[in-house]
C-alpha cells in the first residue's frame, strides 16, 4: 500500500496561547500534550496522539505535513525511492518527535517539508471501544470536527509536483484544472479513497493554502458558520459548494491568519475512478459552484 493517509500538520504561531484558545474553544479540538514551545491537538474521533501541532515562532506558516504509511517496511522502501528521485532524506529517530516513532523527512519539489511515519502513539477517541455511543456528547465546545481531512499546498510548477507525488509516492489524481495550453493549474490527489488527501494549486513554492477538518453533513457546516460568526472569526468563503470534489465548505482564518476549512460531502473514488478535468475558463464553477467566480484573494492569500 505504501502511503496510507494524512497523519498531522505542523504549523507555527507567534501567539501560542491565543492560537490554542482558538483551536480548542472555537474549533473544539482537544489538547493531547503540551511542551515548552508547542501544543498538540486532536479531534474527538481521532485515534492518534495528535493531528495538529502548534509551535511558537515569530513567523506564521507550516513546518511540515506528515502522512502515515501502511507497514513499517514501507519506510525504507520509500526512502530508497526518494533518494533515487534526488531527494535528501533525514531520518528522525524514535522519541525525537512527540507522539510518534521513527520517520523520514524530505523536501518535495514545491519546497514544503513532508514526513512519512508508520508508528503513531494511539490515544484513542473520546467514545471508547466498549459499547460506544455512535455520537459524541452534545456539549462539546465549538465546531468539534471528528477528524482532520486534507490540506492544500502551493507550487510554482504544479505538473512537476504532481509527477513527484504520483511516480515517487504513489498518489492518484482525482481531478485537475488545465489552462488553455494544457498545463496543470491544480491537482487533487488521494491515497485514502476520498476526493483528496492533498491538493496542489499554482502559487509560491513552500506555501500552505489551508488545512481542512471533516464534518459529517451539511447541517454541521451551517452550524459552523453560526459558531464562527458568533465568535467574530473572519470567514473567507462560504458556506458554499465546490465543483471540484463536490464538497460543501467554509473557509476562514485563525487569529494569526492561517486559513482553515471545514468540509463535507464529495465522493468515494473507486480504484478505477476516471480523472475529472476542468478547463481554466470553467474554474469559477469548479472553485465555488454557486458563485461561479474565481476569487482572487482566495487564490493568492497563503501562509
Amino acid at each position: 500500500m505504501g502511503v496510507l493517509r494524512l497523519a498531522h500538520v505542523d504549523v507555527r504561531t507567534p501567539d501560542l496561547e491565543l492560537s490554542t484558545a482558538y483551536y480548542t474553544e472555537v474549533l473544539g479540538l482537544h489538547v493531547s500534550e503540551r511542551t515548552d514551545d508547542a501544543v498538540y491537538l486532536k479531534c474527538w474521533d481521532e485515534e492518534d496522539h495528535h493531528s495538529l501541532r502548534l509551535r511558537a515562532d515569530t513567523r506564521i506558516g507550516m513546518d511540515l505535513f506528515s502522512f502515515r504509511v501502511e507497514k513499517e517496511d514501507d519506510l525504507p522502501e520509500l526512502e530508497s525511492r526518494l533518494e533515487k528521485a534526488g531527494c535528501h532524506v533525514d531520518r528522525i529517530s524514535r522519541g525525537e518527535a512527540v507522539g510518534q516513532g521513527e520517520s523520514i523527512r524530505f523536501e518535495i519539489p514545491s519546497g514544503q517539508t513532508m514526513e512519512l511515519v508508520w508508528e503513531l502513539e494511539k490515544r484513542g477517541n473520546i467514545l471508547g471501544k466498549l459499547n460506544p455511543s455512535p455520537v459524541p456528547p452534545p456539549d462539546l465546545p465549538g465546531i468539534a470536527p471528528p477528524r482532520m481531512d486534507h490540506l492544500l499546498i502551493n507550487a510554482e510548477e504544479v505538473g512537476e509536483a504532481y509527477a513527484f507525488f504520483k511516480e515517487v509516492l504513489g498518489f492518484r489524481m482525482t481531478e485537475q484544472v488545465l489552462d488553455a495550453n494544457g498545463h496543470q493549474l491544480g491537482v487533487w490527489l488521494e491515497r485514502s479513497h476520498s476526493p483528496h488527501d492533498v491538493a496542489i494549486v499554482n502559487g509560491p513554492n513552500g506555501a500552505l493554502h489551508h488545512f481542512a477538518f471533516w464534518l459529517d453533513d451539511w447541517d454541521h457546516v451551517r452550524k459552523s458558520a453560526d459558531i464562527l460568526a458568533y465568535n467574530g472569526v473572519q470567514i473567507d468563503q462560504g458556506p458554499t459548494r465546490h465543483g471540484v470534489t463536490r464538497g460543501n465548505t467554509i473557509y476562514f482564518f485563525d487569529p494569526l491568519g492561517t486559513r482553515n476549512e471545514v468540509f463535507t460531502g464529495g465522493y468515494s473514488p473507486d480504484p478505477d475512478f476516471p480523472e475529472i478535468t476542468w478547463t481554466e475558463d470553467q474554474f469559477g464553477r469548479g472553485l465555488f459552484y454557486y458563485e461561479n467566480v474565481v476569487a482572487q484573494r482566495f487564490l493568492r492569500f497563503h501562509t
